[in-house]
């Protein structure tokens, strides 16, 4: 697997996502997991507004550079209820246990309940994480360019397909994009009569050290290719940079502190996808 030798958070959080995928396969081998995805049902799909500005909504406890969030949490479940009365077109569950507080049973909770799909964020190395992720009831999964090496990603993006899943491609750099858009493309397209198989995901907090550059999703969007949804993550903390991100040209956008803070996260929802819905007429 190839890591950025500079990007120290990358590395550890890869590292403690391989020892976490060694421990679960001790607890339920890769043939156990084969078999009971066999009775599951049809994953769920992600279909993306025609014309409009969508939203994928972010359920975590604690963010390395922001704290605890979950302070006025009920539980991941009634956020989640929230945020489908807001209009999200999905949910992401953050899984990761040491730096977000995250886990697989927050995932199965929400999951269990959604009346929309689910997506499971995690720093993923393995085909085994992506079957664990739908056996917890997810219909998508992210993936992190930086953290896969064109092998393991294109077994990644291999296993989530033939389960149904969606798959939200993070990507930092054009060099992330040289390496998984040739792979993307040969799993055929993107959207399909609605249907969405993949996205691209560009992150504008440098992983290496939390900072956000609101300027990289202007800086990428002239490598972006078109026939892909474009999804603006992290950084956005307010609607008007739903709007900023739209002009741009991105389709979607992630946001998960700014409605863990929110007093009425299923206002500020309407509120984002209304502005990028401003942002998307200004640029069409």
């Amino acid at each position: 697997m190839s890591v950025a030798t500079d990007s120290d958070f990358l590395q550890g959080m890869a590292a403690s996502s391989r020892a976490r995928d060694a421990e679960a396969r001790t607890r339920l081998s890769d043939a156990q997991q084969r078999s009971l995805l066999v009775v599951l049902d049809k994953a769920a799909s992600l279909n993306l507004a025609a014309k409009g500005f969508d939203l994928i909504a972010e359920i975590k406890k604690r963010s390395p550079a922001e704290g605890e969030l979950d302070a006025n949490l009920a539980s991941p479940a009634d956020q989640a209820a929230v945020y489908a009365d807001g209009g999200a077109a999905a949910l992401s569950v953050l899984t990761e246990p040491e730096q977000f507080s995250g886990s697989l049973e927050d995932l199965h909770e929400v999951a269990g309940q959604s009346s929309i799909p689910v997506m499971r964020k995690d720093f993923l190395v393995s085909r085994y994480q992506v079957r664990e992720a739908r056996l917890a009831g997810a219909s998508g999964v992210l993936l992190i360019a930086a953290i896969l090496d064109a092998d393991r990603m294109k077994a990644m993006l291999e296993s989530a397909f033939e389960l149904g899943m969606f798959v939200l491609m993070e990507v930092f750099d054009p060099a992330d994009l040289d390496k998984c858009v040739p792979i993307l493309e040969g799993f055929g397209a993107a959207v399909e009569d609605g249907r969405c198989n993949y996205l691209l995901g560009v992150n504008c907090r440098d992983l290496r050290n939390l900072q956000v550059n609101f300027g990289r999703f202007a800086e990428m969007a002239a490598y972006l290719p078109a026939e892909v949804p474009w999804v603006a993550e992290s950084g956005l903390t307010e609607a008007q940079h739903a709007e900023t991100a739209a002009t741009l040209g991105y389709r979607m956008a992630l946001v998960g502190s700014a409605l863990m803070r929110s007093d009425n996260p299923a206002g500020t929802i309407k509120a984002f996808r209304q502005a990028g819905h401003t942002g998307l007429a200004t640029c069409s």
